[in-house]
């Protein structure tokens, strides 16, 4: 990619994140973004078919960039699913700002079922014998939904807490199912 398109990409994201930091994304309009990322609505329509198609690619991103500080620190989510949701909880912090953003609203809910879904195809594609294992599926759905709500509902309070409390209900799962490995 070249440096202008870099830049025309940033400035429709940093125009795209400041409105809908202001306003729900199906009131933000392309003519306004825009404006304040100083292009024509044809640069706009070069890159992104809509506004729509422009938060569906910056949520994946997102979600990307989740997975990657997960992966970055942990292999086998089920090995110790307490570390993985450790990890969860890292990778959902340090994209907070993004999330906050990206997922506000109607949107909130949509980024846990968005996380399991990748989570799922990454760990299945590592360890395809996972796939139809009914008691680790349900165990990494908790992890992931469990977390991530705890994550949503908690994340002012006391951090460390929240992430030891679910360690330890995440560790009192896995022993309920399986020996360790």
């Amino acid at each position: 990619m070249d440096i202008r398109t870099e830049k025309t990409e940033r400035a429709i994201k940093n125009a795209f994140l400041e409105l809908r930091s202001q306003k729900p994304l199906e009131k933000i309009t392309v003519r306004e973004l825009c404006a304040i990322a100083c292009i024509n609505k044809s640069t706009f329509y070069a890159h992104y078919e809509d506004i729509y198609g422009l938060s569906e690619f910056m949520e994946v991103e997102t979600i990307t960039s989740v997975i990657k500080t997960i992966s970055a620190r942990q292999e086998d989510p089920f090995r110790e699913p307490e570390i993985f949701t450790r990890n969860l909880y890292i990778a959902l912090l340090s994209n907070n700002s993004l999330i906050s953003i990206l997922f506000s609203g109607r949107e909130k809910a949509r980024l846990g079922d968005c996380l399991e879904a990748e989570l799922r195809k990454q760990i299945w594609a590592r360890y395809p014998e996972y796939k139809e294992d009914t008691e680790r599926n349900i165990l990494l759905s908790f992890c992931i939904q469990g977390s991530f709500h705890a994550y949503l509902n908690h994340k002012d309070q006391d951090l460390e807490a929240v992430i030891r409390v679910s360690e330890e209900v995440v560790r009192e799962l896995r022993s309920l199912y399986f020996r360790k490995d």
